[in-house]
């Protein structure tokens, strides 16, 4: 049955039981409701899960707080023989993996060590590809098609639907031009078929040692579109743009709540020495930023809301001395503009807008001038 709020939601699986194995147990969560994005095993609580942004727990005939025993077990089934994945469980304390449930669904799992125990979250990956479209995107976006090298970010903060719109963008030249496209993830997510372009996929681990190897060979297997899961550190950084600059496109995410401190998280990472030529290497080679919120709605659910801001924006100074080729892109897309009409649609609280706001008090002022319509 639904839940309401934080409710708990009805199952019938005895975790504990030695007879349900982890794919059963698995496969009871989700058909508990459609929702659910996020299965958490945690020793000394229930099953939980996460739908729509709230932490809801599982409860049902001979549900019981799962052990530490049981975590660890879950755990092991899921890792299987992945030797790179034990490896890196012993000696870092963590581990991500990928992990199919034929005919049901597919995770990104992350295994990790807490109080000396394991404990295990899995967010449940669509076994359909995102399309631009069913993401919610703003229509522009269609014009990557028509780009041949450069950089491209897509940012926001932890599960705002980054890895989604990633996949979108990658369907998007995969079905409209004929490419080679090289995805280096960790681990992979979607599984993209070969349609007009070809598209191999890669993973940590399993695939390549690191990233950072990884990006060096794609640049020996004549890709034109190279999608890498996230720009996390220098090295990563360093190599996407050497290979923006040969002529390749690169996509990729940051967790960041804006276009600015997307830029400035980049060049954070090289040293004070490398400052100057990093900034004009990015200014070069930045095509466009999507920025994506997911914003917990009236009706209980989220919606995903964008803003696209172009790499010659003023706003990201780094083309302070050429006004005459700055963007105004950014201005026909721009959060706080929609978190504005979906307050006063009635669609949105508006204490929940401020809180995903970039100006904070600019909307708030703006919310001011008129009365907040009751919310439906």
């Amino acid at each position: 049955m639904a839940a309401t709020g934080t409710a708990p939601i009805q199952v019938f699986l005895d975790p504990a039981s030695a007879a349900a194995g982890t794919d059963e147990l698995l496969t009871a969560m989700l058909r508990a409701n459609p929702r659910i994005s996020d299965l958490i095993f945690s020793p000394g609580r229930c099953l939980q899960v996460q739908m729509n942004g709230q932490l809801i727990a599982l409860e049902g005939p001979g549900i019981a707080h799962l052990t530490a025993d049981d975590t660890r077990r879950i755990a092991s089934q899921l890792i299987g023989n992945n030797k790179a994945a034990i490896t890196m469980l012993r000696e870092q304390g963590y581990c991500d993996i990928s992990y199919a449930l034929p005919g049901v669904a597919r995770f990104r799992v992350n295994v990790f060590i807490q109080r000396g125990s394991c404990a295990v979250v899995m967010r449940v990956i669509p076994t359909v590809i995102p399309t631009l479209s069913s993401t919610g995107a703003p229509a522009e976006l269609r014009d990557i098609s028509g780009l041949r090298d450069g950089l491209l970010l897509v940012t926001g903060p932890r599960g705002s639907g980054k890895s989604s719109t990633l996949a979108a963008l990658i369907n998007e030249i995969n079905e409209s031009t004929a490419s080679h496209i090289i995805t280096i993830e960790d681990p992979i997510e979607f599984l993209h078929l070969h349609k007009r372009s070809t598209v191999h996929q890669r993973e940590l681990h399993s695939d390549t040692p690191s990233i950072a190897q990884a990006m060096r060979a794609a640049l020996r297997q004549a890709p034109n579109v190279i999608a890498v899961g996230e720009l996390e550190d220098r090295d990563t950084i360093e190599l996407a743009l050497e290979a923006a600059e040969t002529g390749h496109l690169i996509l990729s995410t940051l967790t960041t709540m804006t276009a600015p401190k997307a830029v400035e998280r980049i060049l954070g990472a090289f040293s004070a020495m490398e400052q100057d030529n990093a900034k004009e290497r990015l200014a070069r080679m930045l095509r466009l930023i999507v920025c994506q919120r997911l914003i917990p709605c009236a009706d209980g659910e989220r919606t995903a809301i964008f803003e696209l801001v172009d790499g010659d924006s003023e706003e990201l100074g780094l083309h302070p001395e050429n006004r005459t080729h700055r963007s105004t892109r950014k201005n026909s897309v721009q959060i706080d503009a929609q978190l504005e009409r979906l307050v006063r649609s009635g669609n949105l609280a508006q204490d929940v807008a401020l809180s995903h706001a970039v100006d904070r008090a600019s909307l708030s002022s703006k919310l001011s001038t008129t009365t907040k319509p009751r919310l439906r």
